[in-house]
């Protein structure tokens, strides 16, 4: 059996001066909400540029995010299973 879910993840980032933060959530097909955050801070030192600020919070953002979804299906497989199961990134 095929199946297509379309999910939607909000994003958001905020820039406030040396550190950005990005926010990115969405609600699974089976309804829980997850979340994942990240932060940047850029060096004194270095250039000002906030793309670079908004891709590594966004990345790490979303790597939080992945690996709360992958503890979820970890559960949810070990609820199944009976056992403890851990899935590895």
């Amino acid at each position: 059996m095929n199946e297509t879910h379309t999910i939607t993840l909000n994003l958001q980032v905020v820039e406030a001066g040396a550190k950005t933060t990005a926010d990115v959530g969405f609600t699974t097909p089976s309804g829980q909400a997850l979340h994942g955050h990240g932060t940047a801070r850029r060096h004194p030192d270095d250039p000002e540029v906030p793309q670079i600020g908004d891709e590594i919070a966004i990345a790490r953002a979303l790597f939080e995010l992945a690996h709360k979804l992958l503890d979820n299906a970890a559960k949810d497989i070990g609820e199944r299973l009976h056992r403890r199961v851990h899935l590895p990134a």
